[in-house]
């Protein structure tokens, strides 16, 4: 992308250059923890500070994830920083995450003096050798004159093609020599990155006539929809053919969740009418999607009545878990659109409720009325799907859904939010999907809140997932981050009990997280939240929730409401993994 260059003739040191970058590049944020290996730039950030704001993380993790929940509620890339050593390697778990759910964030670390590299130097750690595998691109940067071009070259690789987090490294003495720039926007030496791909014409004419060759056809669309600002194309193009939508995880929001077109979230804990619906489909219209096996199941399996149309930006995604009969390498949002030209031009139904694929529908709206998703309530306590679709409900009456973002931990409460939470718009819902990364939830939170500063950002969480970063409740006051945190506190860790109920006889295999004495939860989250300054309350009756709920989304600061609810729950429907929809589990 084209800069405009600063007017700057001075000698500058590394670090002023690097902070440069950040500024001429948009960010607006950096997450970033100091250490004796980045101490220069956090010098060079203190000069800036009315241009660019530094939050101070607790945990290099914790910020590693901020700058996730910053990238995927703006689709901008974010940014982390920490030093050398132990403070680069709490940056992989991120980075890794990141990889496997297409996140743009640039992870910039501290390292020590290019003499010293390879001496076993106090806090050395080889981090790029270390992240080569879990990163989309990487830098050792040896030379200050380097740092432009790296930088540029960082935020083109992380923010086109697929998204993918970048790891720079920048050695203490690089940072501290001065040197004068006379480029601000020097070429980049990418040769073998090609990232704009667009379908052909011919490609999409043949998915036309597939479409009108079908009788039974679905989009299973996922989180390239979001990543590709497809959602409003997406759209377009069901109302237009009239298909019904079935969502990854990552692509809930990507369709609204309140359309009639739209069949949810499917695979393991997915709709029954959306598995149904994809298991007797004969056409499947994969969009930016990578057949994932929570998704497939048995992948032989998956889909085997249908024929496959799979588009997605990366090459390397297409026939690789499952063959498609027309594999398109191409931008789906761009695709999105040029079908949607094409069906102007030649409509492939003719009204809005089914058309020619009237029958189709029928069948679905049957599978919908009979196996909707249900879980048996009870008055004598609250149940944690009571809980979420109770929240839904009343941001909803409130008219504050538009305006709301949900992060997450990982584990059964996870599910149940991607279940009973209806997101009708993009970048509403951040979550952990590849590498399911426990503590992910307020972390993410918080970089959501500090990219939205006028949205509401609520963390639905487990106790154990929020027991692991915690400590950002501290970042959350500091910074004035009002975060709210929905925990639903089983005692438990429920997702592994379930597995152990449904496969090891109940046998409990350490996922027992209370303490055992008294009828006191422990730990004592209500504390604390408190001792962190903020706002918190604990509930066990199902008749408080409306109000305690009530009171957390009016709260002005951080606040934690500790809701009791039974470990004996277990998330359905599901599809045991490697199974297939035969062997579904309902109840």
């Amino acid at each position: 992308m084209a800069l405009t260059p600063p007017q700057i003739t001075t000698p500058l040191s590394g670090s002023q250059i690097l902070v440069q970058c950040l500024l001429n590049h948009g960010v607006d944020i950096v997450f970033a923890y100091p250490g004796g290996a980045s101490m220069p730039i956090h010098q060079a950030l203190t000069r800036v500070s009315d241009r660019l704001r530094t939050i101070l993380p607790r945990h290099e993790q914790g910020g590693g994830f901020g700058a996730s929940g910053y990238a995927r509620s703006t689709g901008k890339v974010g940014v982390c920083l920490a030093t050398s050593g132990p403070g680069a390697t709490n940056f992989v778990t991120c980075l890794a995450d990141s990889k496997m759910d297409s996140t743009p964030i640039i992870a910039i670390t501290g390292q020590v003096g290019t003499p010293v590299i390879g001496t076993d130097a106090f806090q050395e750690t080889p981090i790029i050798e270390v992240c080569r595998a879990i990163t989309k691109h990487h830098y050792l940067v040896t030379r200050t004159e380097d740092i432009v071009r790296v930088m540029k070259e960082a935020f083109h690789v992380a923010s086109t093609g697929r998204p993918g987090p970048i790891i720079i490294d920048v050695p203490k003495d690089v940072q501290m020599r001065q040197i004068t720039v006379s480029d601000w926007d020097p070429p980049m030496n990418l040769p073998g990155y090609h990232p704009d791909k667009r379908a052909t014409r011919q490609q999409l004419e043949q998915v036309l006539e597939l479409i009108r060759q079908s009788q039974k056809p679905i989009i299973y669309a996922g989180g390239g929809i979001i990543s590709a600002n497809a959602a409003t194309h997406l759209r377009q193009f069901a109302e237009k053919t009239g298909i019904p939508v079935a969502l990854t995880l990552h692509g809930l929001g990507g369709f609204p969740a309140e359309h009639f077109l739209c069949l949810h979230m499917l695979g393991m804990h997915g709709t029954i009418y959306a598995n149904y619906a994809i298991n007797e489909a004969d056409l499947l219209l994969a969009l930016g999607v990578r057949f994932d096996d929570r998704v497939t199941g048995k992948v032989s399996e998956f889909a085997k009545h249908g024929k496959i149309v799979h588009i997605d930006i990366d090459a390397s995604e297409l026939n690789k878990n499952k063959v498609a009969v027309l594999p398109i390498h191409g931008d789906v949002g761009h695709a999105l659109q040029d079908l949607n030209r094409l069906l102007d031009a030649e409509p492939v139904r003719e009204s809005p409720r089914g058309g020619r694929f009237a029958d189709w529908i029928r069948q679905i709206e049957y599978w919908r009325e009979t196996e909707p998703l249900r879980y048996a309530d009870r008055d004598d306590a609250i149940l944690p799907q009571y809980a979420i679709q109770r929240l839904w409900q009343i941001l909803r009456d409130r008219g504050q859904l538009d305006d709301t973002i949900i992060t997450t931990g990982v584990g059964q409460h996870q599910m149940w939010a991607a279940q009973y939470f209806r997101f009708n718009k993009p970048r509403t819902w951040i979550t952990s999907g590849g590498l399911g990364t426990m503590g992910f939830g307020l972390p993410a939170a918080m970089g959501a809140q500090a990219a939205n500063p006028l949205k509401t950002v609520i963390d639905i969480d487990g106790d154990g997932s929020f027991l692991m970063n915690i400590q950002e409740l501290a970042c959350c006051f500091t910074e004035k981050l009002p975060v709210k945190v929905l925990l639903l506190n089983n005692q438990h860790l429920g997702m592994v009990v379930q597995w152990e109920d449904r496969f090891f006889e109940g046998n409990r295999g350490h996922t027992y997280l209370g303490a055992g004495f008294g009828e006191e939860p422990y730990p004592d989250f209500v504390a604390l939240a408190r001792g962190f300054r903020c706002g918190s309350r604990r509930i066990v009756r199902k008749e408080d929730v409306d109000g305690a709920l009530e009171e957390m989304l009016d709260s002005k600061g951080p606040f934690v409401l500790d809701v009791m609810v039974p470990y004996q729950e277990h998330v359905l429907p599901m599809i045991p993994s490697g199974l297939t929809v035969r062997d579904m589990i309902k109840a």
